[in-house]
């Protein structure tokens, strides 16, 4: 077994971090498994085989001492191997991001519509962490908290590995202020502000969540109104939990779905490059005490929502 010293992570290309796989003890059952390559295509089962072959054939797996691995190399149990991910076709988004502010810690980066936060089956390139990995050629970067695609506005970043989990806590103590502006049509029988509470759980498709009714109450949000016209009203929203989709599932229970939304109410498949009617929601202002300082920070959007 090699050392720790030997063991090299291939740096970034392009932006893209390579992916880390352990090869594990295979059991009775695996004996099929010849080549790492048998091993790739079983364990990753949503990555076709054809995929895999075309990482294998254009030289984008390694083992731990950077050596480029082929089809045919036998498994070899307890090691870490590497991959980097491309994608044939992959849809440009033509927004670009900005940064607001950044020390040695964190960045506080203020994201268009669009644009995904990480690489995902989708999207590689065009994802906000690997723009700001080739721009800032910091292979450590990565987002302390989520937003969604389709959502614009702020989003953290941290820096330096080590330190990710201080900011991280913050969030899971509730410990960061956010407030989100959003375009819905406005109903003047609703007194605002108002504080709506749900339990939020997975919804169908997988990836929409939905309401069920009579079980605690697992989400909550503080809605007010901050202009009218139209018919339509600016909302200023503060998430108080952070489900996923809760400011998207909360105004839509109120019978007030933001404007463009893909999800709520219903479903609409949309061309991916089809980039005419971003969703209404803008992650407007972030305010919280630097874990590391205690300087408070606070931050906004230089972006926003139109009617």
């Amino acid at each position: 077994m090699k050392s720790k010293s030997d063991h090299i992570k291939p740096p970034m290309r392009d932006g893209v971090s390579a992916s880390q796989v352990f090869l594990p003890r295979l059991s009775q059952t695996d004996i099929h498994i010849q080549t790492i390559f048998d091993f790739l295509c079983q364990h990753f089962p949503h990555i076709s085989t054809d995929e895999w072959a075309k990482r294998f054939d254009n030289q984008l797996v390694f083992n731990a001492q950077n050596q480029v691995l082929t089809r045919d190399t036998p498994y070899q149990s307890e090691q870490h191997i590497y991959y980097y991910r491309e994608l044939a076709h992959e849809v440009e988004v033509p927004f670009a991001h900005e940064i607001l502010f950044e020390n040695e810690h964190f960045m506080v980066v203020d994201k268009p519509h669009f644009l995904t936060v990480s690489p995902t089956g989708q999207y590689v390139q065009q994802t906000l962490l690997t723009r700001l990995k080739y721009e800032t050629e910091n292979p450590e970067l990565s987002p302390i908290h989520r937003l969604d695609r389709e959502t614009a506005g702020l989003i953290l970043f941290s820096k330096k590995s080590e330190i990710r989990h201080l900011y991280q806590q913050l969030f899971a103590d509730r410990q960061v202020e956010k407030i989100y502006h959003a375009i819905a049509p406005f109903n003047q029988h609703l007194q605002f502000p108002l504080e709506f509470k749900a339990h939020l759980t997975k919804g169908e498709p997988f990836y929409t969540m939905q309401i069920i009714e009579g079980k605690l109450e697992n989400s909550c949000t503080m809605i007010d109104v901050l202009e009218v016209q139209n018919g339509w009203a600016k909302y200023e929203l503060k998430p108080i939990t952070g489900k996923q989709h809760q400011l998207r599932v909360h105004m839509n229970a109120l019978g007030l779905p933001l404007k463009n939304d893909q999800f709520y109410p219903k479903i609409k498949h949309t061309d991916k490059s089809d980039f005419s009617q971003p969703l209404q929601l803008l992650a407007k202002s972030i305010c919280f005490v630097d874990p590391i300082n205690g300087k408070p920070m606070s931050f906004h959007s230089n972006q926003q929502l139109t009617f």
